[in-house]
């Protein structure tokens, strides 16, 4: 009896120990080891929802973008926005619009969890380095120091799903007449290895990374500092108990979308162009109909850029930015506010600068 008395007493003892280590924990600010984890998971969980929302709401005009991007400048099929969607209905009906969006979301749902995941602790990293530097302990991020930690972010989600985005392209633009079709994500991952080799998956890479250094880098920095300047001055009655409404938060979200996808547009023509280089019976929408037919070859990111230019015009860097515009807008817009909502209902705290 006496052994046992021990033993509950030590047990219990062990329990208000580590009851105290977790208050203290909680005190300064340290999340104990299973709390973070399931921070984590959670986190990624609401980048992941994001994603997949933001983009299959706006899918066919996606697809529409990637059409006009790549189609041969000699046989024109899509020639704007309204035509475009129509041409579509009318030739591959309703799924037409939304061909690829699988294959979109299995890549955006990782790219966008570990994205906004990268986000949150490359934002915790920089401000903590800040403050050392600047001896300020209550310093917060500035926008310059966000655009880095978007930057950082988005070039970690790039590479991470890359390959995933590559196939993606090709599954976008393939029609129902292509001489030859891949059957789905792996289908088309198996057949790139095979005939072109590991390396095709990560043809367009370089000007991918170099614009999503501006995009995702601006999605950021104007959004959390438009949400920051908005509470801080509380214009035009927008602000009621330091909380954002959610249309204030799309209109945030509208607004780096804007900017972001602007800036780095061309860069995005150019990747999608050396993502088709070397697909052997391309789809008929990349190289043309009969005599019309002109093979895509490029030697790298600025010989891509040089002939586009030479052949097509400055114009053609911005191909297809009309639906990419109508959908980033409210793509970006919905994705944050899709993230911080999902977050608040998993009980995540989202603030970086708290």
């Amino acid at each position: 009896m006496a052994s046992e008395d021990v033993k509950r007493s030590e047990s219990a003892v062990s329990t208000i120990v580590n009851l105290a280590e977790e208050a203290k924990l909680a005190r300064e600010g340290v999340k104990a080891p299973s709390y973070a984890v399931l921070s984590i998971c959670k986190s990624l969980v609401a980048g992941g929802v994001a994603g997949g929302v933001s983009r299959t709401a706006v899918a066919p005009l996606e697809r529409l973008k990637i059409l006009l991007q790549v189609q041969n400048p000699h046989s024109i099929k899509y020639n704007g926005t309204i035509q475009g969607l129509k041409y579509i209905w009318r030739t591959e009906g309703f799924r037409g619009l939304f061909k690829g969006n699988g294959t979109n979301c299995a890549r955006i749902v990782p790219n966008s969890a570990v994205k906004f995941f990268s986000y949150e602790q490359a934002s915790r990293g920089i401000l903590y380095f800040y403050r050392e530097q600047t001896g300020d302990h209550d310093a917060q991020l500035t926008p310059l120091l966000r655009l880095g930690a978007g930057a950082c972010a988005g070039i970690i989600a790039m590479s991470a799903t890359y390959p995933m985005d590559m196939v993606r392209g090709r599954l976008t633009v393939q029609t129902d007449k292509s001489p030859y079709q891949y059957r789905g994500i792996f289908h088309a991952l198996s057949t790139v290895l095979r005939e072109e080799g590991p390396r095709a998956l990560y043809k367009g890479w370089l000007p991918s990374v170099i614009g999503v250094v501006p995009y995702v880098g601006l999605n950021f920095a104007v959004y959390e500092s438009l949400k920051d300047w908005l509470i801080k001055n509380k214009p035009f009655g927008l602000v009621e108990d330091s909380e954002l409404s959610v249309t204030t938060r799309l209109a945030c979200g509208a607004a780096a979308g804007t900017v972001g996808q602007t800036v780095a547009y061309p860069l995005d023509v150019i990747r999608r162009r050396m993502q088709m280089v070397g697909w052997n019976n391309a789809a008929s929408v990349v190289t043309g109909d009969g005599r019309s037919k002109a093979p895509l070859e490029y030697t790298g990111m600025v010989d891509a850029f040089r002939k586009t230019v030479r052949y097509e015009g400055f114009s053609a860097l911005y191909k297809g930015l009309v639906p990419n515009s109508v959908k980033v807008v409210p793509s970006i817009a919905i994705a944050f506010v899709t993230y911080e909502m999902v977050k608040d209902v998993l009980g995540v705290e989202i603030r970086i600068s708290d």
